[in-house]
């Protein structure tokens, strides 16, 4: 059995000039997206006070995403990646152009608060459904860029990077909201999904590794069959559906910055930004010290942290310590994701790659909508601070569950895995 050591190298993948462009588009295009996530949902929230909407504005997103998935990963095996990368940032593109469009002072002179806001949401259901397609396309293309023994250190710099733009893409969202409109933060976000776009243009071209030879329906059975009979895989995105599901809050965050904090959206984009800063520096740090020698022990000890960081954010009253406790739950979500999708890539065959990752997003990648909608649901029963409260501890309990469930992996090492 071929062995995959974790390289001790903390420049291994950047060394792979496919994979530094690669991470390259990632960055602009997760700085716009980020962006566009709080500006928008800060805008509704603006516009209506509704916590309900602000969960709801995730369940458009997470819906057609899910919904999709399973054919956005038959479509990425069996097409050429970067193909399918520049269709998907050109309907982005032009999503975001009629967002801009609709949001501005002499359009919004005609069309009432009511007819944006359902715009608004029809174009957030239209980048789910891009999103279904997009999540395949960059796990290929990811693990195509990279040989197997730099997966660990590879993941490690494409979350930072994904960070670094989720970091600066709410921050300057949000300044640039405060100080400048809607429009203007819009207008900015079209300039970099272009900038993407062309970057994009540089990859090489990844032909398929997959050839249909049964029906769709049957290529698809393949992948989901594969997923449910690993069962590390299995339990790494059971664990990470649940714990997502129950402490996501990011859709409360606008509640918080606007009335329980009074920091406006300067300091909801802060408040964004916090986690993702926390992510970014753990991810730097696990570029040289990777937590794959027990990966399954240090999965659970880093939901934990996530679970208790959550709790504690969910008490403050103070905005200094939030951004700390959101700077922690970064760090920990972090070391999750770097560990998850270690596990994912290293079981993964070549040939189903697209649909794997279609099937792992359908649990992960739309957790976090999915778990936003729950937050604001439940916030809108028992109040903002509880529904906080509430998520953290359940994620706590979830951990507790997999953790009795899974004993015999807590001393796996990233050999024993693959």
């Amino acid at each position: 059995m071929e062995r995959v050591l974790v390289m001790s190298d903390s420049f291994a993948a950047l060394r792979h000039r496919d994979f530094r462009v690669y991470i390259g588009t990632r960055l602009f295009f997760t700085f716009a997206y980020q962006m566009q996530t709080v500006i928008t949902g800060f805008y509704i929230y603006h516009l209506t006070n509704s916590v309900f909407l602000l969960g709801l504005f995730g369940l458009f997103e997470a819906v057609p995403a899910i919904v999709v998935s399973l054919y956005g990963g038959y479509v990425a095996d069996k097409s050429e990646k970067r193909k399918v990368l520049l269709w998907i940032y050109t309907a982005v593109l032009l999503f975001s152009l009629v967002m801009s469009g609709v949001t501005m002072t002499s359009v919004r002179s005609y069309i009432s608060s009511g007819a944006i806001i359902k715009i608004i949401f029809f174009l957030v259901f239209c980048n789910g459904v891009a999103r279904a397609f997009l999540g395949p396309a960059n796990f290929t293309i990811y693990t195509d860029s990279l040989p197997k023994d730099a997966y660990a250190n590879g993941n490690s710099w494409n979350s930072t990077i994904r960070q670094a733009g989720s970091i600066l893409g709410p921050a300057v969202g949000g300044m640039v909201y405060g100080y400048f409109g809607i429009t203007a933060a819009l207008g900015l976000i079209v300039i970099f999904i272009l900038i993407a776009l062309i970057t994009a243009c540089f990859l090489k071209k990844y032909p398929p590794a997959f050839i249909p030879k049964e029906n769709f329906w049957k290529s698809l059975a393949e992948g989901i069959q594969f997923v449910f009979k690993n069962k590390m895989m299995l339990g790494a995105m059971s664990l990470d559906l649940f714990s997502v599901f129950f402490g996501g809050f990011v859709a409360l965050l606008p509640v918080f910055a606007n009335d329980i904090l009074k920091v406006g959206p300067q300091g909801l984009g802060l408040m964004r930004a916090a986690s993702s800063a926390g992510a970014i520096l753990v991810m730097l740090l696990m570029t040289k010290y990777s937590p794959m020698n027990k990966p399954w022990r240090n999965l659970l000890l880093a939901i934990t942290g996530f679970g208790l960081s959550i709790i504690c954010f969910g008490l403050s009253k103070n905005f200094y310590w939030s951004l700390f406790l959101l700077f922690a739950s970064g760090g920990f979500d972090s070391i999750n994701m770097l560990i998850r999708g270690t596990i994912m890539q290293l079981l993964t065959p070549e040939t189903m790659r697209g649909r794997v990752s279609a099937v792992t997003s359908m649990f992960i990648d739309s957790s976090n909508e999915i778990g936003d909608f729950e937050s604001g649901t439940v916030a809108g029963f028992i109040g903002t601070i509880p529904a906080v409260i509430f998520g953290g501890c359940m994620t706590l309990l979830v951990v507790g569950v997999t953790y009795y469930k899974t004993k015999k992996f807590l001393l796996l090492t990233v050999e024993d895995i693959h």
